[in-house]
């Protein structure tokens, strides 16, 4: 039986060199800031952000997420040097200011304001001096907007508790973020493959790349603070359609016979209600009526959920071997994958529009396309496929990067790995 976590049941200042290290690092040149840092978003600056102008808008953003630059790239190297060197003169020149926690929002006018203002000139986000320092403008609220897509916030151009937060991650954290990322990023880069699936797991993001391109990007749920997703490499072997669910015995633990509790003193039967067989050490199958859900012997059966519509696995699993039996999955609980925050699952990692992925995985099954894998979905069918080629799988802990564009990225410190403290993943 599988033992992997991922499902429950339910469902500063700056001198002037030091700024102008940083601005040729982060925005290229004036002229290329315009066409390359928005590129990946489809289209110029303010055009970008035209499709951002709501929360829900921004909901969609998260869970449909621009394609971009392949995060493992060797071409990210560079860039990745250069933000080193940008955030070293920031450090030498004694970091940034806290921001206050206090609410900010377009055509407010405050001291707090001018301070943001400066904080987002220091790397890059706001490029436009203004003679109303003071006053949130257009221009304030886009390169809010900046800083929250360059750290994987929902951009809502509104600098809510998140983005304060992230904001004021000091520099002197940031530095060694990147730093300590420059290491993970060599030691990936090198041994990736042409084609591959990368989990990035503290972004909650998935790409799936070919040719140094990403071929499409995929919000994720990773596992819980205190049910970790796993850092491993494999090669992903074998998609189940329409699969059985064997829980893991930590589930059966911490999830299954409580609720089963739960429902037993209501009268009602948490098998049936979830299709689940339970079976006893000889392999037979037991009458739910018949189960003592308060006695011991509970923990010792093993538990099958049923292919059906609200199955945890959903419509399909993606297999890869390793030793922590953790895999990739559909989920019939789709609205966590519109929240900023998806560190929700058990250690397995859960897939937005996991159609279009596997669909890509199985290119070189010449009887499989996007079209029988989408029948599959609608009729149901149990079936399970081999992949003619096996495909590279990383799950990596990518907290800071850069990309060929120059632009920086970070991502909260989840499983806080990097050794800089509470304030880089409390946001």
């Amino acid at each position: 039986m599988s033992e992997c976590k991922s499902n429950t049941l339910s469902a500063g200042a700056m001198g002037a060199l030091a700024a102008a290290t940083v601005f040729a690092v982060f925005t290229l040149s004036a002229e290329t800031a315009k066409a390359d840092r928005w590129s990946q978003f489809g289209g110029s600056r303010l055009a970008a952000w035209d499709r951002y102008d709501s929360r829900h808008a921004a909901r969609e953003w998260e869970v449909n997420p621009p394609r971009g630059f392949p995060t493992l790239s060797r071409a990210n190297i560079e860039p990745l040097k250069a933000a080193i060197n940008s955030y070293t003169a920031i450090v030498k020149q004694g970091g940034w200011k806290t921001i206050p926690m206090v609410e900010l929002r377009p055509g407010r006018r405050s001291d707090t304001v001018a301070l943001l203002r400066r904080r987002l000139e220091m790397t890059g986000d706001l490029q436009v001096r203004s003679n109303r320092p003071r006053r949130y403008d257009s221009y304030v609220e886009a390169a809010v907007r900046n800083f929250q897509a360059r750290h994987g916030l929902s951009p809502t151009g509104v600098p809510d508790k998140a983005t304060l937060l992230a904001l004021n991650v000091p520099a002197k954290a940031r530095l060694r973020q990147l730093r300590t990322n420059l290491s993970r990023l060599n030691t990936l880069s090198k041994s990736a493959a042409k084609r591959y699936v990368l989990v990035n797991i503290p972004a909650a993001q998935i790409e799936a790349v070919n040719q140094d391109q990403v071929v499409s990007r995929h919000a994720a749920v990773v596992g819980k603070i205190d049910r970790r997703t796993p850092v491993l490499r494999s090669r992903i072997h074998e998609i189940n359609f329409n699969p059985y669910w064997h829980i893991p015995a930590s589930i059966v633990r911490k999830d299954l016979v409580p609720k089963a509790r739960q429902y037993a003193r209501l009268g009602k039967d948490v098998l049936g209600t979830y299709r689940i067989d339970a079976y006893d050490g000889r392999g037979r199958k037991l009458d739910p009526a018949k189960i003592n859900w308060f006695s011991n012997s509970v923990y010792g059966y093993r538990y099958r959920q049923q292919p059906w519509e609200d199955n945890s696995m959903g419509f399909v699993k993606i297999n890869f071997h390793n030793k922590h039996s953790v895999y990739m999955h559909d989920t019939p609980s789709k609205s966590l994958f519109g929240r900023n925050f998806r560190a929700h699952s058990s250690g397995c990692v859960r897939v937005q529009n996991v159609q279009q992925l596997v669909s890509w995985l199985l290119t070189s099954n010449s009887d499989w396309d996007a079209r029988r894998v989408a029948h599959m979905k609608a009729t149901g069918e149990r079936k399970d496929v081999r992949l003619k080629q096996r495909v590279p799988v990383y799950f990596a802990y990518l907290t800071a990067w850069s990309t060929q564009d120059g632009v920086v990225h970070f991502r909260r410190d989840l499983y806080r790995r990097d050794g800089v403290g509470v304030m880089a993943s409390a946001y």
